[in-house]
């Protein structure tokens, strides 16, 4: 498999926990184990699990400190993929 082609797998990956946390926002399990769950295992048990939880009442969300530090970590890799892929960062 080429480097492109996993670096692409990897982004698409993360997106699509990032999505899966954020339903995981409006429900009990919050976005961080939400994100977490999808990133460990795959975003399509994420997102199992996350909609076997309880919603939240209207207007709520549950985004915990687990969240915004998968969110700060997931916007360094996007940074760190985009420029090793523009070559900006040599190894």
């Amino acid at each position: 498999m080429g480097p492109a082609l996993l670096l692409f797998g990897l982004l698409t990956d993360s997106f699509v926990a990032a999505l899966v946390g954020l339903l995981g926002a409006r429900r009990r399990i919050g976005f961080g184990w939400a994100f977490f769950l999808s990133v460990l295992f795959t975003p399509l048990v994420g997102l199992i699990v996350c909609l076997l939880s309880d919603k939240l009442p209207v207007g709520q969300r549950n985004w915990g400190c687990l969240g915004s530090i998968l969110a700060v970590i997931t916007i360094a890799l996007f940074v760190f993929l985009g420029l090793l892929m523009v070559g900006a960062i040599v190894l």
